[in-house]
């Protein structure tokens, strides 16, 4: 059993947290402001399906990807070279985020919910969450969302509606986190496609070491604009 948190209750250790389902920390509480960030400064993010209560996470090993080791694969690089696309940041929040929620081919339901869309957009608007997003033709073609405290940034969700829309988001947020001094984006659980551009998996204990050195810097909560020459 996970403890059921009330208002105002503290987060337990990560090290709580069930090996199985893996990093399964605790129940309840709320998507306010406040309870969000004391959640990712702690290691510490909710994921859950609708009719679910809130769940947070602490899984162990944590995915992370350390902006300076991007890898670009060379399918990527000649997209990139091809400069038919534009790459912004803050600029469609919310459009980002409710398509990340449509429900991908074989699975009928979403972790992002309505509640979750709400939430985020809330932080966005606090400058706490940021989108990046790649337009093409003058459409929103893909993009990410995610939250930024001090050096490191929580990457949460991507979607594409066009061929490497995704990853062309993915790779200017890394270039621009590495010029930014950040230390590192949290991937959260592991994928194969996220180790193809770097990412690795280290244990929590080492996350947790890393975290505390990285998430307080202040001032850092601000709307985003990406430098025009990350790619040139």
């Amino acid at each position: 059993m996970v403890p059921w948190l009330q208002p105002g209750d503290p987060f337990p250790p990560v090290e709580c947290a069930l090996e199985e389902p893996n990093g399964l920390l605790a129940a309840g509480a709320d998507l306010s402001v406040a309870r969000l960030l004391e959640a990712y400064g702690n290691g510490i993010f909710p994921w859950y399906s609708e009719g679910q209560p809130p769940l947070w996470w602490s899984p162990d090993p944590r995915m992370v990807l350390v902006p300076r080791e991007l890898r670009v694969p060379r399918s990527l690089r000649k997209r990139l070279a091809r400069r038919d696309y534009e790459v912004r940041a803050d600029t469609a929040f919310e459009d980002v985020i409710r398509a990340c929620a449509v429900p991908r081919p074989g699975r009928e339901d979403t972790w992002i919910t309505d509640e979750m869309v709400f939430a985020y957009t809330r932080l966005h608007r606090e400058g706490h969450a940021h989108s990046v997003e790649t337009w093409i033709g003058g459409a929103l073609a893909g993009g990410l969302y995610g939250v930024a405290l001090g050096r490191v940034f929580y990457g949460e969700s991507m979607f594409t509606l066009k061929p490497d829309a995704s990853k062309i988001a993915l790779a200017h947020l890394a270039r621009q986190l590495e010029r930014w001094g950040c230390g590192m984006i949290d991937c959260q659980m592991t994928t194969a496609h996220l180790a193809r551009f770097g990412a690795r998996e280290i244990p929590r204990s080492e996350f947790m070491r890393k975290l505390v050195n990285l998430v307080n810097y202040p001032g850092t909560a601000r709307k985003w604009r990406l430098d025009d020459d990350l790619f040139e």
